[in-house]
């Protein structure tokens, strides 16, 4: 089989992009540790009126077919506020991204790959980073180390033999990002147990819940919080209004008032957590549909969660207050109450942390702290084109 028998062409019409999001269905068949994405959801993210994203950035997606069958997949993508970042920081000038990238072969995957950096070189792109899929808020990088268990709730899954086609292709590995995880019914080790403690008896500091009521309100602190503490993060780009609006609406069945916590110091909010039911244990056994039945069951999980997982997709504390004792142990207070909280209303066992940039010290020595162990490995790659 060569790569002459491949034809690779633009997507065009909302029956291609049903292929787009079908192929993945086919293609994990068999495989216990791939959850099927709602395909509503997988559709809405690969079209433009339905993705807030698109509203700074723009795509080319494409398919492979081989003898009229579909038997691949790949998004060529460019974000305009990614271009204006620090290089240093990861994007930057002339930094095009792919993802979504689904082959039944390396043969196909070097033919969709060849097309999405054509795609972008013709946009004036001369770097490739990827696989983000699509923007870096979503799923980034290629998993190359825990294939053995599901993801959780927006994190991804991929073959193997992925990592090879990636690398045959020319890309090398620019970042690793991690997910830890931990028993969340044992407790703490006694040292951080009195860190809590000094902390609890500190009348300048005030762990709260979010109040769901005032979504909008809460939404705004976290986000400030977030656009400062992640600004020198590598892959940073910030968030967009119609972005964030978008996140509202897919995450608020599944924001809980005693699973987000905001901390303040003299009253003042400085750090937050978000924990998130693993919606991917409620949509698994649906296979992508809602239909006939699937939404009287989600509807019906969501009303009480009972989920064996938790996933903490987002921490952050002021940069100026980074480097103080105070951040630890602020971090350490908000897990320790969303802990108990899991474990108590959502009958949860195990928790997940991440993804962390495999250089932030400052959060991978709390995930040990707190007796992590990194359960999922995920790499970023780039390209000069």
């Amino acid at each position: 089989m060569t790569s002459a028998s491949i034809a690779i062409r633009p997507i065009a019409s909302k029956a291609d992009r049903k292929q787009f999001v079908d192929l993945p269905f086919r293609l994990y068949k068999g495989d216990p540790n791939w959850v099927p994405p709602l395909k509503g959801e997988a559709l809405g993210l690969i079209t433009p009126e339905k993705n807030g994203w698109f509203s700074h950035a723009k795509a080319q997606l494409f398919l492979a077919e081989r003898g009229g069958k579909v038997v691949g997949r790949v998004a060529a993508h460019i974000d305009t506020l990614a271009l204006t970042m620090n290089p240093a920081q990861g994007f930057g000038p002339g930094c095009g991204q792919f993802g979504l990238l689904d082959a039944e072969d390396g043969i196909v995957a070097n033919a969709l790959i060849t097309a999405a950096e054509g795609w972008l070189r013709h946009q004036g792109m001369n770097r490739v980073l990827g696989p983000i899929s699509m923007s870096v808020w979503e799923e980034p990088g290629l998993l190359v180390d825990g294939y053995d268990h599901p993801p959780t709730i927006m994190m991804g899954h991929a073959k193997p033999e992925y990592r090879d086609w990636i690398e045959n292709a020319g890309y090398t590995r620019v970042k690793e990002l991690l997910t830890y995880e931990l028993d969340i019914t044992l407790p703490f080790p006694p040292l951080l147990q009195r860190i809590i403690a000094s902390g609890e008896k500190n009348p300048r500091i005030r762990i709260r819940e979010v109040d769901k009521t005032k979504f909008d309100e809460e939404a705004a602190i976290i986000l400030a919080i977030l656009n400062d503490a992640w600004s020198d993060n590598w892959g940073f780009v910030p968030l967009t209004e119609p972005e964030i609006k978008d996140v509202g609406v897919k995450l608020k069945p599944i924001v809980f008032n005693d699973l987000i916590r905001i901390a303040e110091v003299d009253g003042r909010p400085v750090a937050f957590m978000i924990t998130l039911p693993d919606l991917n244990e409620a949509i698994a056994p649906l296979n992508g549909n809602l239909l006939p039945f699937g939404w009287a069951k989600l509807l019906l999980w969501l009303r009480k969660p009972k989920v064996k997982t938790m996933r903490v997709p987002l921490m952050g504390v002021l940069k100026e207050l980074q480097s103080s004792r105070m951040a630890s142990q602020l971090a350490f207070m908000m897990i320790e109450y969303i802990k108990r909280a899991s474990v108590a209303n959502y009958g949860a066992t195990r928790g997940e942390i991440g993804w962390i940039l495999e250089d932030n010290q400052g959060m991978r020595s709390i995930a040990d702290a707190i007796g992590c162990h990194v359960n999922k490995r995920y790499w970023i790659y780039e390209k000069a084109l």
